[in-house]
């Protein structure tokens, strides 16, 4: 013990001591940084693999909706480009310029039994307004209801003349 005291008390081994504990706090602190890194680091990387995941999987979910929301898309107007041509192979068809021309002159000669003072310029007048309602019935929602009841704008007489030609 006595050797063990005069070690001790040597002022070089009291200065390597008191200098080396302090480096050895330094060393423990280091580690323990390093150690509580080596963790923050782990679980960084494994909340990053989880919102790389996610992300990855959010992506897939709106690249397969947005592939059905194009299909559907395409097939929309690839149906809408064979209804326009049906549409117009339907009013080509013979007998519909007849019909349409029929039903402008019906519309004249009623308008032109309200207005008879003069029939020629009467007659005129009557058939330009015919053929503008004939034009506004073409589009929008006077086609639709047309479409939907054939029968209107037209007289009672062509109604039955055409039911009996049917039957």
């Amino acid at each position: 013990m006595q050797t063990l005291k005069e070690i001790f008390s040597n002022p070089f081994v009291l200065g390597l001591i008191v200098g080396l504990l302090p480096c050895a706090l330094a060393w423990k602190s280091a580690f323990a940084a390093k150690l509580l890194f080596k963790k923050e680091k782990q679980k960084f990387e494994a909340e990053l693999r989880d919102l790389q995941s996610h992300l990855n999987t959010q992506l897939k979910i709106n690249a397969s909706g947005n592939d059905a929301l194009q299909k559907e898309l395409d097939q929309l107007r690839a149906q809408n480009e064979t209804l326009r041509i049906n549409l117009a192979a339907i009013q080509q068809k013979p007998g519909r310029a007849e019909i349409r021309h029929m039903q402008i002159t019906e519309a004249a000669v009623r308008t032109m039994r309200e207005q008879a003072p003069g029939f020629a310029p009467a007659w005129e007048r009557a058939l330009r307004e015919a053929e503008l309602h004939a034009e506004d019935q073409d589009s929008g929602l006077k086609k639709l209801m047309r479409k939907v009841m054939p029968t209107l704008g037209m007289s009672k007489g062509k109604i039955s003349d055409e039911g009996s030609d049917t039957e």
